[in-house]
């Protein structure tokens, strides 16, 4: 590090740094992103990757230069997304997307690290850091100082000049007047010329249309400048060129307003305030330790000469001893109450929380003023219906310290209709329009942390009233990404597995059944000890479930796969998809009629009439009265007649079971989709509206209810008449883009399978080379039986399958299917190494992980008995099912972003496995296909680079029938 200096005007023979801070803090999340994500948190939860980064970048820049110690160092911020640009051109920055949620918490602790270095940490409001960067470098160029500027930021090339260097702190590359000119095309004085010609997409700067920057610096090195050019625009050759620069002359004066950096800025800190002097070692140590940073605090301490501090993990020192304090930084965690997992959470006694019931405004802006201090704020909505698209809002549970929580009663009514039907609304509320617009603001702030219980759903009903909820923390998604396979995540079952409590049921406050009331229709007061207690419940989940994210290396899932997802889902399920009523009335006609050929079929087969639907009837006609093989009765004395007793009955070759299957499958795609659909229909925007689980599998794959479109048959007649239904908006498309085969590409990268592998990357027929392979066909002319046997084996292997389960899935006998079986491990043996070898890791660890760190827990495989075979299956399955469920979802999460980054307005609406369904405009469809497209095929990267490609089949048309 430089030696310290006393503070003194700069002026020649000095060399000031100004470092880029907000380029540098981007480059260092980045970098960090990299990194294990235990090194990125803090004991308590609070992401710090960028923040080490960041120390760590400073600590080299301060000590390192190409010839000698710089004499002044500052780091230059910008203060807001807003500039005096925006004034001059609405649209600029427009399509800049929103930092990363878990970038946005240490954005402050940046700027205290600044500080602790003992550096000047400046921004100012109105101008960008590029603006204070260029007047600091003009003024001390003045003064006959040398500058180098740490960034690699293209738009400050225009200050480069012999006293003004560019220096890239990642390429260690300085850049200077002859580095310009190579990218460029001209001196850097003409920079914004150019650059006001071409444009800049990522800024959103127009430019001149079809004028890129080689063109551009070729136009300028002719005319010399964008004045001349311009004024003499008439005279150029090409007439597109021609005309383009005559009639977009006033865009290209504008653009070059926005690109040329102001170097006169009104700044309130000098110079000499930059001059470089030796950090405290107590205040720098102290912030790194305090940030939990062991390797950068000793590196760091041995260049001061100081003693290090110890460095004590936030949640070990918190132990018992309350909410975090002011001084805490804002926005993730603060001093979380909680410890290692299994260690004694010290919380205050549930059964001595005070909860309170605001019924004013003062009382509501205390809180408020509560949670801003605290930087968090856990909320619960109590509604009357769990339909957040009709849901209305009845009360606010609020809660910033264990121990305390509020209730906002804002909906309670009396459930006495006066004569117009309406029901009278209780004394002793606050309005909801005047607690959401107190609320609003809280909710949208991104330095206070919102944490909830399956917050999907408050953000849904909240996004009705126009209200927005970020950045977040979710205690079911924690749990989940934490306990997968474990059990259920469901707040009530969570409190009494970690708190040991039980919270007071629903069922006491609004009953059950018939006579079950809406929970408007409760007594505010109990209303209020069943609310805030949720609120405050949910509250100590997060300081106990929180801090054993980072513990136990599971920060990045919940990170990347787990809390993104939740806004984008949230907004497709606020799209929903419109059904075509009519279309769902015929293919109900004609399931019902070909029920009634099965039923007659049926019949024939039973030698008399009988109730197809009823079981016992069913058991009775195959046991008793034909005698096949394989019944057992159950404890009532009724025959089994269960899916998987007649698929076996089936496959060994009997019709009358084959067929009733056949039968059940219409009428259970008539109960759920022909005749149901239609009831799901929301009234006011004609939609039907599912909603997606993100915790109800152990797999990470999504799961869709009331209703469920994930259970459509794909490949049937049946399927497709059903799809048939689902309908773009006039003048709109309905695209379906969907993973070809993609759970056999994880496997054959997880497997090593050279042979699949190769399949793959050249394209082939995977089922027809897999035929070929084990059962030494041609792929020429082969039988499409064959095919189908080897794609059964081919997803079958992956769950695992049995002699048995093939045999039922193919309808053949037993034998010939295990000699299936061990023909294809014969041919491809590492699958069987695979399996044998998850099995392994699952007995030994207790789970299983997926490509991208998600841990699948196995608790059933190390017991005895037959759930011992069901769980190794599972572990079999787990990673290749959940990969393939971890790359989708982090599709997901980036389509918005890609989407709007190309000005395209499509919607995506579903996903079904491995499928997302969009509604898009006719003119966007090519488009977006492209863009969606190349999002999904490289979503597993940078985190995993897979051996086979993934590809993605992609349809249009006016139905999700036409489109798939």
């Amino acid at each position: 590090m430089a030696e310290a200096r006393a503070p003194r005007p700069l002026g020649k023979g000095d060399l000031l740094y100004l470092v880029d801070g907000s380029g540098f803090i981007f480059r260092a999340y980045f970098q960090a992103a990299n990194r294990d994500a235990k090194y990125n948190f803090r004991s308590d939860g609070t992401p710090t990757g960028a923040v080490n980064m960041f120390c760590a970048m400073l600590h080299s820049e301060m000590g390192l230069a190409s010839s000698r110690g710089p004499t002044h160092f500052a780091v230059i911020f910008d203060h807001s997304s807003e500039s005096f640009r925006n004034a001059l051109y609405p649209a600029y920055k427009a399509n800049r997307t929103e930092p990363p949620e878990d970038l946005r918490p240490q954005f402050a602790l940046i700027r205290e690290a600044t500080r602790a270095f003992g550096l000047p940490c400046i921004e100012m409001q109105g101008y960008e850091a590029d603006d204070l960067i260029a007047t600091y470098a003009t003024q001390a160029a003045a003064a006959g100082a040398a500058v180098t500027i740490l960034s690699s930021d293209k738009d400050l090339m225009q200050l480069v000049s012999p006293a003004v260097h560019l220096r890239d702190p990642m390429k260690k590359v300085d850049i200077g007047p002859e580095e310009v000119a190579a990218k460029f095309g001209v001196a850097p004085e003409r920079v914004v010329d150019v650059q006001a010609l071409a444009g800049d997409s990522v800024d959103n700067i127009p430019g001149a249309p079809g004028i890129g920057v080689k063109t551009a610096a070729q136009l300028i090195g002719e005319y010399g400048d964008l004045d001349t050019l311009l004024a003499r625009a008439g005279e150029i050759r090409q007439p597109k060129r021609r005309q383009t620069l005559i009639e977009k002359a006033d865009q290209i004066r504008l653009s070059r307003e926005l690109v040329t950096l102001k170097r006169d800025v009104p700044v309130e800190t000098g110079l000499e305030a930059m001059s470089l002097e030796k950090p405290d070692p107590e205040a720098l140590l102290g912030f790194l330790a305090e940030m939990e940073f062991r390797t950068l605090t000793s590196r760091i301490a041995e260049t001061l000469g100081a003693e290090p501090p110890a460095v004590v993990p936030r949640a070990e020192a918190a132990g018992g001893s309350g909410a975090a304090g002011a001084s805490s930084p804002p926005g993730a965690g603060h001093a979380a109450l909680g410890g290692a997992p299994g260690a004694r959470i010290d919380l205050p006694d549930l059964e001595a929380a005070v909860h309170e019931v605001v019924r004013d405004p003062g009382t509501l802006e205390a809180w408020i003023a509560e949670a801003r201090e605290a930087g968090r704020l856990c909320i619960d909505l109590e509604t009357t219906s769990l339909d957040e698209m009709v849901a209305e809002i009845v009360g606010i549970a609020l809660s910033v310290v264990p121990g305390r929580a509020a209730y906002v009663p804002v909906g309670h009514t009396t459930g006495e209709g006066d004569l117009l039907g309406a029901s009278e609304r209780v004394e002793g509320q606050l309005a909801l329009e005047d607690a959401l617009a107190r609320l609003g603001p809280l909710l949208a702030d991104p330095s206070i942390l919102k944490i909830g219980q399956n917050l999907k759903y408050d953000m849904k009903v909240l996004a009705r009233h126009g209200l927005a909820v970020a950045p977040i923390d979710d205690t079911m998604l924690i749990s989940y990404a934490l306990d997968s396979g474990r059990g259920g995540h469901g707040m009530d079952e969570l409190s009494e597995r970690h708190l040991g409590h039980k919270p007071i049921p629903i069922k006491e406050l609004i009953g059950s059944g018939k006579s079950a009331i809406t929970f408007d229709r409760v007594e505010i007061d109990k209303a209020a000890g069943y609310a805030a207690e949720d609120a405050e419940v949910t509250l100590r989940l997060w300081h106990v479930l929180r801090p054993r994210l980072a513990a136990e290396r599971v920060s990045t899932v919940y990170h990347t796969l787990e809390r993104p997802l939740v806004p984008v889902l949230a907004e497709m399920e606020r799209a929903g998809i419109r059904i075509d009523r009519d279309e769902l009335a015929r293919q109900s006609t004609r399931f019902a009629q070909k029920m009634a050929e099965y039923e007659d079929e049926i019949h024939k087969l039973a030698g008399r009439s009988f109730n197809v639907g009823s079981p016992k009837q069913l058991g009775e006609i195959l046991f008793d009265e034909q005698g096949l093989p394989g019944g057992k009765k159950g404890k009532a004395g009724a025959w089994g007649t269960g899916a998987d007793v007649l698929e076996s009955l089936a496959a060994q070759g009997h019709e009358l079971p084959a067929r009733v299957l056949d039968w059940r499958q219409l009428s259970k795609l008539r109960s759920t989709y022909t005749d149901a659909l239609p009831t799901h229909v929301n009234a006011e925007t004609g939609r039907v509206h599912t909603s997606f689980s993100l915790a109800a599998t152990s797999t990470g794959r999504l799961a869709s209810t009331d209703p469920n479109l994930q259970n459509i048959p794909v490949r049937t007649e049946e399927g497709r008449g059903i799809r048939r239904a689902f309908v773009a908006e006039p003048g709109n498309l309905i695209l379906s883009l969907d993973y070809s085969q993609i759970e056999l590409r994880i496997l054959a990268h997880v497997a090593g399978i050279d042979a699949l592998k190769a399949a793959f990357r050249e394209g082939q027929d995977i089922h027809a080379m897999t035929a070929s392979e084990v059962f030494g066909v041609p792929v020429e002319g082969m039988d499409p039986m064959v095919r189908r046997q080897a794609k059964a084996i081919n997803f079958g292997v992956i769950y695992g399958i049995s002699a048995f389960g093939l045999a039922n899935n193919l309808r053949i006998p037993q034998g010939e299917a295990k000699a299936f079986i061990d023909a294809y491990f014969e041919r491809f043996p590492g699958i069987r190494d695979y399996m044998e070898a998850t099995k392994a890791t699952a007995r030994e660890n207790g789970y299983v992980e997926t490509l991208f760190g998600r841990r699948i827990h196995t608790p059933g495989i190390a017991q005895k008995g037959p759930g011992r075979g069901f769980a190794e299956r599972a572990a079999i399955n787990a990673p290749i099912q959940g990969s393939a469920a971890d790359v989708i979802r982090r599709a997901m999460i980036r389509i918005p972003e890609a989407l709007a980054a190309a000005k395209l307005s499509g919607r995506m609406l579903l996903q079904v496995h491995d499928e997302l369904l969009f509604e898009v405009p006719e003119a966007e469809a090519a488009d977006t296909v492209a863009v969606v497209r190349r999002v999904m095929e490289e979503a597993a990267e940078p985190a995993v680079k897979l051996d086979v490609p993934l590809v993605v089949d992609a349809g249009q048309g006016a139905s999700w029938a036409e489109a798939h």
